[in-house]
């Protein structure tokens, strides 16, 4: 490894606006974020799939003859 060419590395903590603080290795000494694990709603459950314009309605028309054999 040559010296003097790679960046410093920090135990550093990760802090969101939810509160939740997170302790990782970083280059930077201070991360703020806005949205992490705990209060991303993929995570949390919370996450609602919309079918915009009846996807899956005009997916089921398309392929309705492939379903009949």
């Amino acid at each position: 490894m040559k010296a003097d060419i790679h960046p410093e590395y920090y135990d550093t903590t990760v802090k969101c606006a939810c509160g939740n603080v997170i302790e990782v290795g970083s280059t930077r000494k201070d991360i703020r974020v806005e949205i992490c694990s705990k209060c991303h709603p993929f995570f949390t459950g919370k996450q609602k799939l919309v079918d915009t314009a009846g996807r899956i309605e005009r997916f089921r028309k398309k392929y309705a003859k492939f379903q009949k054999k």
